[in-house]
C-alpha cells in the first residue's frame, strides 16, 4: 500500500470520517434525528428574504437573461445586425427567449456590442 504523504490522518480515520458523512453526501441534507445538531442555517437561504447585495427578482432575472444572450453571442460579431444577431442565436441554438426578445427589436437596427443589444431589450443593469 502506497503511503500518502501530506494526510495528518491514518487510514483508518480516514475511512471513519468518510463513513461518517456518506449519509449526508448522498441525502444532500443533515441527516441526524437531533435537530439541534444541524448547523445553522444561512440567512436567505430558505428564499424568504435575499442575501445582502442581492437584486429584486427583475434585476436577478434581467442579469440571467445578459448572461445567455452574451453567451451565445460571439464575441467577434459586433458591430451586428439585428438579422445577423437572430442568425447568430439561432446557430448557436440559443433558447426561444432570447431569440423572441431579438426578433422584437426594430428590423434595421444596428448595434456596436452587447451592452447596446441589451439596453435595447430594456435589460441594461442599473447604475
Amino acid at each position: 500500500m502506497q503511503e500518502r504523504g501530506s494526510s495528518r490522518l491514518s487510514a483508518h480515520q480516514d475511512d471513519q470520517l468518510k463513513h461518517e458523512v456518506e449519509g449526508v453526501l448522498r441525502a444532500d441534507r443533515p441527516t441526524r434525528a437531533d435537530t439541534w445538531r444541524d448547523p445553522e442555517p444561512v440567512e436567505g437561504a430558505d428564499g424568504a428574504s435575499p442575501p445582502p447585495g442581492a437584486g429584486d427578482d427583475r434585476e436577478v432575472r434581467d442579469e440571467a437573461f445578459r448572461f445567455e444572450l452574451a453567451r451565445h453571442l460571439r464575441r467577434t460579431g459586433f458591430p451586428a445586425k439585428r438579422s445577423e444577431v437572430l442568425r447568430t442565436l439561432l446557430e448557436e441554438r440559443a433558447p426561444d427567449e432570447l431569440i423572441d426578445q431579438v426578433r422584437s427589436l426594430p428590423r434595421r437596427s444596428s448595434y456596436a456590442n452587447v451592452q447596446e443589444l441589451v439596453a435595447a431589450l430594456g435589460r441594461a443593469p442599473r447604475s
